[in-house]
Formats: structure tokens, C-alpha cells, sequence
């Protein structure tokens, strides 16, 4: 099947490397900010783990500096630039805006899906930021960031894909010598010298770029519905899973250690759940026979259900999400710390030093 779609792939790799080459040649323009600007992004269609990326970012940086996160909001139903507040919806600033801003009251949150306007919005604020980090903008050379990172998923690496249709990737490989560091997300919790050696042997970053290395961690199952008192278990039955993202693999094989079966409802990435889901929901989980049964889904899945209008369908079913957090691997982490800190600390100064704000 693959091989009758790489003829499509093949045209669609040249209207890549012929709008690169517009960009390389200074024909299309490339914007440079005096701001520090952080980069988070991927080659692939999804599922290399931005969201909890962008936290880790923005947990370390936010302690010093003004943070501020631009997002194209994918999924929203609004245009244009819209300034993020906890009252707002997924439809209305898209999923992962609306899970910084749960997460963050001490951020700024913004949407656009141009990003120059975005930025420049931002800078034109009363409360402008000391930085700014562009949610999933590899893609977007429209604006030149002051650092690129690039995320590729252990389990898939860009290295060994294919541009759509016949592969997962939305980018050349070569568009991976922009990155100024490259993350090799979910990598195993235990990581041997043998398989850092494969993956620098893989992905051949160049002199200037540093490889870093992070997993997952999973926190407690935590209720969806702050106000139920439902508690965890010891002993968990069934776990009828839902999942709308782009790479459900690594949580479900977590979750198949805590309990005795999983019954997954796989659904697309950014799916908007709708009253037919919620009643497939409440009938499948009535289904499951046993005791200490639970429905477990994403954090970010979780903000699509109690946004939707149906989402009473499952308000007093025991619902939980897993939370999760990136953890650099030790002969990584604390370098690559140092490396966004020093850089975000040398422009900071730069900026102030050239605009006069503070």
C-alpha cells in the first residue's frame, strides 16, 4: 500500500524543498525577534509530546522571567489573535492553550495562527513578556526563532519515516539541520549507554546541534471532577481507556501494569467529542462486568469532555485522567537546563539593553 502512495509523497517532498529554498534564498521572509524566542516543534504529524515539553519549559523559566506561550490553537472554532483567560473554552483557544492556561495562572497564553501578528501583539501588551514559546512552530519559518528545539518520538524516529501519505512526517529530514537542539522523547525510564549510542548513530546530529534525552513520568489518577469523592482502588478492575491523541500506545501499556484488562476507545487526535460518543461511553463502561471499574483518559482529553454541553452523560461515572511530566535523562537534564536558561538570560539582556524595558 505505502508504495502506491510515495509517488504522492514525492510531489509533495519537492513543494516542501521548493518553499524551503524560498526561505533559504530570502524570497519569502524569515522575522527575527530582539525577545528571546523558544521554538518547540516536531517533523511528524503528532504525537511526540509538545504539551508536556512546553511545561517543562515554562516551569523552568517562569520562576525569572515573564513567560509567555503562542499557539496556533488548533481545533479552536475563533480566528486570529486571541488573549487566553481560565474562563475560555477549548473551542475557543484550542486544547493545549486551555491546558497551559488551567496549569498556569502566571502566564501569559495567546493564539494566532500567524505568528509574526502574534508576537507582535504580545510585545505591544501592558504586561509584554520576557520571553516567548511557540507551541509546534518547526513548520513555520515565517518566524526565526532565537532557538529551535525539535522533538522525535523514541518509537518512531524521523529519521526512519516518510513524508505523507506514505510515512507520518509533514517535513523533509533535512529541515532537522535548523534544530538547535533535538529531543528524543519516551525513551525507556531505564536508559543504557547502548541505546544512546544507536540513536546519536541514527539521528547524526551536526557539531552545533545537542541531543538530549527525556520519558515520562505518570502521575496519581486524578478525578476529573474535582467535587466527586471518588478514590482509586487498590485492587483496579477494567479501565475502559479513552484517547484522542495522535500516540496512545505508551499510556496504555502504563495503565495495563495498574489494572487487570483495558477496554480502549481510540479516537483521533483532537477529536471533538460528541453526544453519540458520550452514549458509546456510558454504554460500553455499563457493559463491563467486575468490580473497581474506572474510565481513565488523557489530561488533555479530559479538558475536551467537561467543555462539552454533553459531558453530564459521564459527570458521576468514576472518571480519571493520568497526568504526566518530561524527566531528562541525568547525563542530559541538567545540561539542557543550562543551555535554555543561558540562552533565555543573555538575550533577556540583550532585549533590555536594546528596547529599555525591564
Amino acid at each position: 500500500m505505502k508504495l502506491l502512495l510515495f509517488p504522492f509523497t514525492l510531489i509533495y517532498q519537492l513543494v516542501l524543498s521548493i518553499r524551503h529554498l524560498l526561505f533559504n534564498l530570502g524570497i519569502l521572509h524569515s522575522e527575527s525577534f530582539e525577545i528571546p524566542v523558544i521554538s518547540v516543534g516536531n517533523l511528524s504529524m503528532g504525537g511526540t509530546g509538545k504539551t508536556p515539553h512546553i511545561e517543562y519549559l515554562v516551569r523552568l523559566l517562569k520562576k525569572n522571567y515573564r513567560v509567555a506561550i503562542l499557539s496556533r490553537g488548533y481545533g479552536r472554532k475563533t480566528k486570529g489573535f486571541v488573549l487566553g483567560n481560565d474562563q475560555m473554552t477549548s473551542m475557543e483557544i484550542g486544547d493545549e492553550p486551555k491546558q497551559y492556561l488551567q496549569k498556569f495562572s502566571d502566564i501569559t497564553v495567546a493564539v494566532d495562527e500567524k505568528r509574526r501578528n502574534g508576537i507582535r501583539k504580545l510585545l505591544n501588551s501592558p504586561n509584554s513578556p520576557h520571553l516567548i514559546l511557540l507551541d509546534d512552530a518547526f513548520q513555520h519559518r515565517y518566524v526565526k526563532p532565537g532557538l529551535n528545539i525539535l522533538l522525535t518520538d523514541y518509537h518512531n524516529l524521523y529519521t526512519k519515516d516518510y513524508i505523507v501519505p506514505a510515512g507520518n512526517l509533514r517535513d523533509n529530514i533535512s529541515a532537522a539541520k535548523r534544530a538547535d537542539i533535538i529531543v528524543v522523547t519516551k525513551t525507556p525510564a531505564i536508559f543504557s549507554p547502548f541505546i544512546e549510542r544507536d540513536l546519536y548513530a541514527s539521528i547524526k546530529p551536526t557539531p552545533d546541534q545537542k541531543l538530549f534525552f527525556s520519558y515520562i513520568q505518570y502521575g496519581n489518577l486524578t478525578s476529573v471532577v474535582k467535587s466527586n469523592k471518588i478514590y482509586v482502588p487498590r485492587s483496579i478492575g477494567t479501565i475502559l481507556l479513552l484517547t484522542g491523541i495522535a500516540n496512545p500506545y505508551p499510556l496504555k501499556e502504563y495503565l495495563n501494569d495498574k489494572c487487570n484488562d483495558i477496554m480502549h476507545m481510540d479516537f483521533p487526535d483532537h477529536h471533538p467529542y460528541t453526544e453519540k460518543d458520550f452514549q458509546k461511553i456510558a454504554s460500553n463502561f455499563d457493559s463491563i462486568i467486575g468490580k473497581n471499574k474506572m474510565i481513565v483518559t488523557t489530561e488533555k482529553d479530559a479538558m475536551r469532555l467537561t467543555d462539552s454541553p454533553y459531558f453530564r452523560t459521564l459527570e458521576n461515572l468514576p472518571l480519571f485522567f493520568v497526568p504526566i511530566e518530561i524527566r531528562f535523562h541525568d547525563r542530559g537534564g541538567s545540561s539542557f537546563d543550562e543551555m535554555l536558561l543561558e540562552y533565555v538570560r543573555k538575550n533577556h539582556e540583550n532585549y533590555r539593553l536594546y528596547s529599555g524595558k525591564s
